[in-house]
């Protein structure tokens, strides 16, 4: 009788709940046919726009949609053409009172001179660490000798580029600088040839170099890039910057050339961008990266790859993955378009050979109709002195490029370093450094992403890579880019008072003022000059 009652009360329950199943089922088959048919909120999209967070679990998501020319955008309300509180920082570069005169410290009989390796930009680099070194000895530094053998093939002495009056009048209160060693018992002095370590900091330079100069009195050191370390003592990393941002100045006809392609650059558009080119089809080989041009990229760059014999197997995807591979033309004028400068847009190239000529170049002439170079700026006559002086003509395009209101590069070369530091050290100037780690993903998928998409990415990418004050820490990078020690930040701009030690960029040209790296650099010539500009 009790299981009677117990299978009534089951089959009584169960009448209930098969049709409360029924209609739960159907609702929920409604609301999934009603969900596919309804149109999605962001249209055919595939996939949203990531979530803003900072984990970077979502950086890869893409979109189907076709990606046109990106249009003239306004990504921010930022002023593309300057820096954020750029006007609250400024160079400062004085010495200290603890830093002893030079006539104080130099020993009479002590010389240092040189041997710089690469262009123009590693030898700047080369010239400023002298200075230092000289210092740190206690010596006399003979004017540097520049590289006329390697890559470059430049026969240009010092004079030749840099105003070496100039030079030894500016330093006279930091370091004795003479023009050639004196005669020794009436005949020319041969210094003692030696080579010191990459980033020799000034201990090293004392235990290494200081007993050989007390004894020989004249010391040689050959291939001197990177041969002093990148942190030093305050008063040494400043009188760095008053080399290379004051000191070195260069000659009257190379400043008047690039004086004028300034000019000529302004009389066009009150504002232009600076772009440092590195497309040769030397340096794409050094670099091991695959643009796309099968086998016949393949063979070419190959073979100009085997005449450094030391460099590894070239793994592309992972140079490309790891930021290694300069940018394309049109990656660099896809970004530019993306971060908010439109085609009308003036651009100033500077460049060498660009490996597949005018065909690479049209991408970006396309984006950038606006497109210049030292060469449609001025006539064959006007640059047949510089003509066959790569030193000189990179000295050009190094003006241009400094005077430009927004410097973007390629790569991560000298030049690219030694603008980035300078442009910081007077008034932050915007310098674009492309976020290669994670822009190559974006290039990569580019022909699936849909226009806000690609824009959105770009923006979000650059960010921290544009120039600004304080973007970077200051252990970042190499000093020639990050001169942090020499520049300083206004206590309080609120009062409208003159601010001390700021130094005007003109001054660097006209009259004498009253101011008293990298772990992953082979040690190889070639590949040094190669990398050097």
């Amino acid at each position: 009788m009790a299981s009677s009652r117990r299978r009534h009360h089951f089959f009584t329950r169960g009448r209930w709940l098969i049709p409360a199943i029924t209609v739960a089922s159907v609702f929920l088959l409604l609301f999934f046919f009603l969900s596919i048919l309804a149109p999605s909120p962001n249209g055919n999209r595939i996939f949203l726009l990531p979530r803003h967070d900072s984990s970077g679990e979502n950086d890869d998501a893409i979109e189907d949609s076709p990606l046109p020319v990106p249009a003239k955008e306004k990504v921010s309300k930022r002023d593309m053409w300057s820096s954020r509180n750029s006007n609250l920082f400024y160079g400062c570069s004085d010495a200290s009172n603890k830093f002893r005169k030079a006539q104080d410290i130099t020993h009479p009989n002590r010389y240092l001179s040189i041997v710089t390796s690469g262009g123009l930009n590693q030898q700047r680099t080369g010239i400023t660490d002298a200075v230092v070194a000289a210092r740190i000895l206690n010596a006399t530094l003979v004017v540097p000798k520049l590289d006329k053998s390697s890559y470059w093939k430049d026969s240009s002495v010092f004079s030749d580029i840099f105003d070496v009056d100039w030079f030894i009048k500016y330093l006279a209160k930091d370091v004795s600088v003479v023009k050639e060693l004196p005669l020794r018992k009436g005949q020319i002095w041969l210094p003692y040839r030696m080579r010191v370590p990459r980033k020799c900091s000034d201990r090293c330079y004392i235990h290494r170099v200081l007993p050989v100069l007390k004894k020989k009195h004249a010391v040689q050191i050959m291939k001197f890039d990177y041969r002093l370390a990148n942190s030093l003592d305050t008063d040494f990393q400043k009188l760095r910057c008053r080399v290379n941002y004051h000191a070195l100045k260069f000659v009257d006809p190379i400043l008047r050339m690039g004086e004028k392609l300034v000019q000529r650059m302004r009389m066009k558009s009150k504002h232009f961008i600076a772009l440092h080119l590195r497309f040769e089809p030397d340096m794409l080989a050094f670099s091991g990266c695959y643009y796309g041009g099968g086998d016949k990229e393949r063979e070419e760059l190959g073979k100009i790859r085997k005449k450094w014999k030391t460099l590894p197997e070239s793994h592309p995807d992972k140079a490309r993955r790891h930021g290694r591979c300069p940018m394309t033309p049109e990656e660099v004028g896809l970004m530019l378009r993306s971060l908010g400068y439109g085609e009308d847009a003036h651009i100033y190239v500077a460049s060498g050979e660009i490996y597949g000529g005018n065909e690479t170049l049209t991408p970006l002439k396309a984006l950038f109709p606006n497109f210049y170079t030292k060469y449609t700026l001025s006539s064959k006559d006007e640059l047949e002195p510089f003509s066959t002086f790569s030193s000189r003509l990179a000295a050009l395009d190094f003006i241009v490029c400094d005077e430009s209101d927004v410097f973007v590069a390629n790569n991560h070369g000298n030049m690219a370093k030694i603008l980035a530091g300078r442009r910081r050290y007077f008034s932050h100037k915007p310098t674009i450094r492309p976020n290669g780690r994670k822009l190559f993903r974006v290039f990569l998928n580019k022909n699936y992403m849909s226009h806000k998409e690609f824009v959105y990415r770009i923006n979000k990418y650059q960010k921290g890579f544009m120039g600004e004050p304080k973007e970077v820490s200051p252990t970042w990078g190499v000093f020639h880019e990050n001169p942090y020690s020499c520049i300083c930040e206004k206590v309080d701009n609120s009062t409208g008072g003159e601010v001390l030690n700021s130094t005007s960029r003109v001054e660097t040209f006209t009259k004498v003022t009253n101011t008293d790296y990298d772990p992953d650099t082979p040690d190889d010539l070639e590949v040094d000059v190669l990398l050097s500009d």
